[in-house]
């Protein structure tokens, strides 16, 4: 496996190795060990599957507030998506700072996501399935978001006019959250 360092501290783009022959391929998603000897200690309590039937879905870009902040290891099993994390830790110097990587099921590529970001993606392509794992459990009432299309964020998105649920909709901007 190998662990590229992102511009943001504490979150990695992980590379698998992957083991291919006439049957198909093999490849680790997680490993602890391989984890913690490069400094990756998450105790991940769930994982969680989603599945966007249409490209342009965007899902985000969701956080959940402190003390319930999650760690999240994003990987894609079908398809590819423009995935998204913003730095939302207090004292950062990359406070609102954001990366976006294509993640896909060719190559395989992961994605950490250290605690205290927030999260989003848009889906690239049409049956998108992206699995994730998450090192505390979900909080309803620690449920937070921030606006896709926040100005002062100014993402690029890979699309104009996204399809989006009601509630992210109505998420508020980076300025109007307090953590």
């Amino acid at each position: 496996m190998k662990f590229i360092e992102t511009d943001l501290p504490g979150a990695f783009v992980i590379e698998p190795d992957v083991y291919k022959d006439n049957r198909g391929f093999f490849l680790e998603l997680y490993n602890r060990k391989v984890f913690e000897e490069h400094r990756i200690s998450p105790d991940f309590f769930q994982d969680n599957y989603s599945f966007s039937q249409k490209k342009g879905v965007l899902r985000g870009l969701h956080f959940q507030y402190p003390p319930h902040f999650q760690a999240k290891l994003v990987m894609v099993m079908c398809g590819a998506i423009h995935d998204v994390i913003v730095d939302l830790r207090k004292g950062s110097p990359k406070y609102g700072k954001w990366i976006a990587i294509e993640l896909s099921n060719s190559p395989f590529r992961m994605i950490y996501v250290p605690r205290g970001f927030a999260h989003g993606f848009c889906t690239l392509t049409d049956n998108a399935h992206v699995l994730y794992k998450v090192d505390s459990l979900y909080n309803p009432g620690a449920d937070g978001g921030v606006r896709w299309d926040d100005p002062d964020l100014d993402i690029r998105w890979p699309v104009s006019e996204p399809i989006l649920s009601e509630k992210d909709k109505e998420l508020p901007f980076l300025k109007d959250i307090t953590l």
